[in-house]
């Protein structure tokens, strides 16, 4: 019988000593400092890692590097030899993929076979971005000047990017933000999140190996501070940032002094809205699964769950008993579906919202609770928790808690539901749950967010943006847009007599 209670049969022979250094100008280095910081298992609390603290110096060498790179043999590689060079890391990292997919399993405690489930989308993303490198072009305009003269645009990488990526989806994260780089013709600092960044730095790696220049990825690993040296960096041109809203809020702030470019994807709180004409059946799992996926860890999830009256009850019981069959265990078990919290700090969050949700009025419907026997002690996990008669102005409506906690309300109206809909300062994404064709167009238009599914939850794809409306940030990944924000537009004039 296999031991899941121990990472040690399940290290990827890359992590070796479990020492990291950095990734700059293609090598292997210590930080300055000297200084490390290390990684737990979010699942069984042993140590995974030790990793190199960059420092402002460290970051300020990675920048120098990376724009080495771009003005040097990096801006010669012809848009097919970019091409050719991310067809070649997709296949490099699916021949790698169960270790890196590992990596975060081992860090941050997604449930193996949900690591493992990201197999086709990252694939689909790096050949998509594959495809866009051969794509990008300007266009010519006619003008109305008096004299005679041509008039076109180019398209040209913007330069020198900073990416700062969460610890909920390191690996995703790490290839949404270097695919459109290598696409592009840009390079970049990449800077993951301390509690798991070494799924990340195998992918730049990898990236290397595929043939990619030095200098035109680097990896800076270490905790806030970082980030923060990197984002205000002068010489960095675009900073490309995935997290929480106070932090992009400072990372706005640290680049109006040089005027970066800078895209955001932030937190949410999502509505999910189920009509009584639904189909429950396919409406109550998906609208669990949700709010629950990745242990309550996504910023798209449904957590506001706004139900029409005379269906309320029902859903109320089903997604509750839903939310009871769910199988809670450690991380590496493949039929655990429910992991771990990523950390201590991740738990005390979560843990007073279920603590408010009772004080301020709400009906705990099921968990609620810290689970720790059948050897889950060592790690943080929470039972799927679901309260129902939740008030909009509640603390656990109203605040992206980012564990695995719905808050079901019931609604009268269409025009009521999409105000309470909107009503909330976030706007990253929503849901629709209805037969009639009709009301489900007219929510569309009328929800205030970036992503709307419609008889779905949270399908993603390259080719189709992603990002958010008001606090949940500005640009999107994904889609046309997203390369946009990775390329400058330069207006040409020729006269021609």
């Amino acid at each position: 019988m296999t031991d899941y209670s121990s990472i040690a049969g399940f290290r990827p022979a890359w992590l070796g000593d479990g020492r990291k250094k950095l990734l700059i100008d293609g090598q292997a280095v210590e930080a300055r400092s000297g200084e490390t910081f290390k990684s737990f298992s979010a699942s069984t609390g042993e140590l995974v890692a030790e990793l190199a603290l960059a420092g402002e110096a460290d970051v300020d060498r990675a920048v120098k590097a990376s724009r080495a790179a771009f003005e040097g043999p990096w801006s010669r590689f012809k848009p097919a030899e970019r091409q050719a060079l991310l067809l070649r890391l997709a296949e490099l990292v699916d021949a790698e993929f169960d270790d890196l997919a590992m990596l975060d399993t081992l860090e941050m405690g997604r449930p193996i076979t949900a690591s493992k489930g990201l197999r086709g989308m990252l694939q689909r993303s790096l050949r998509h971005f594959a495809g866009v490198a051969s794509a990008i072009h300007g266009q010519t305009l006619g003008n109305s000047f008096p004299v005679e003269l041509l008039s076109y645009t180019l398209r040209e990488p913007v330069g020198v990017v900073g990416a700062i990526i969460p610890w909920n989806g390191p690996l995703f994260s790490a290839a949404w933000k270097i695919g459109p780089v290598l696409a592009t013709g840009c390079t970049v600092v990449l800077k993951p999140a301390e509690d798991a960044g070494l799924s990340a730095l195998r992918f730049a790696e990898l990236c290397h190996e595929a043939g990619v220049p030095p200098g035109v990825v680097n990896v800076v690993t270490g905790a806030g501070a970082t980030g923060a040296a990197l984002s205000a960096h002068p010489d960095v041109d675009k900073i490309a940032f995935t997290g929480s809203g106070p932090t992009g809020q400072r990372i706005v702030e640290a680049s109006a002094r040089t005027f970066k470019k800078v895209s955001m994807e932030l937190g949410g709180k999502s509505p999910n809205i189920i009509f009584a004409d639904a189909d429950l059946d396919a409406a109550i799992p998906a609208a669990a699964m949700g709010v629950f996926n990745n242990s309550g860890q996504v910023c798209a999830a449904g957590t506001r769950l706004f139900v029409e009256r005379p269906v309320y009850d029902e859903v109320v019981a089903r997604l509750a008993s839903f939310a009871q069959g769910l199988k809670i265990g450690l991380s590496l078990d493949p039929s655990t579906q429910i992991g771990p919290l990523v950390s201590q700090r991740q738990y005390e969050r979560v843990a007073g919202y279920l603590a408010l949700g009772p004080q301020q009025g709400a009906r705990l419907v099921t968990g609620g609770a810290r689970v720790t026997e059948g050897g889950l002690d060592k790690g943080y996990w929470v039972e799927p928790t679901v309260y129902a008669d939740v008030a909009d102005d509640m603390r656990i409506a109203c605040e992206e808690i980012f564990g695995p906690v719905a808050s079901i309300m019931p609604f009268d109206s269409f025009d009521e539901v999409i105000a309470r809909a909107n009503s909330s300062r976030f706007g990253l994404a929503g849901g629709v749950w209805t037969k009639d064709i009709n009301k489900a167009m007219a929510a569309v238009k009328r929800i205030r967010a970036g992503s709307v599914w419609v008889n779905h939850y949270f399908a993603m794809d390259p080719a189709v943006p992603f990002g958010g409306y008001k606090m949940s940030g500005f640009g999107r990944e994904g889609g046309s847009e997203h390369i946009d924000a990775y390329l400058q537009t330069k207006g040409v004039w020729i006269r021609t007599e």
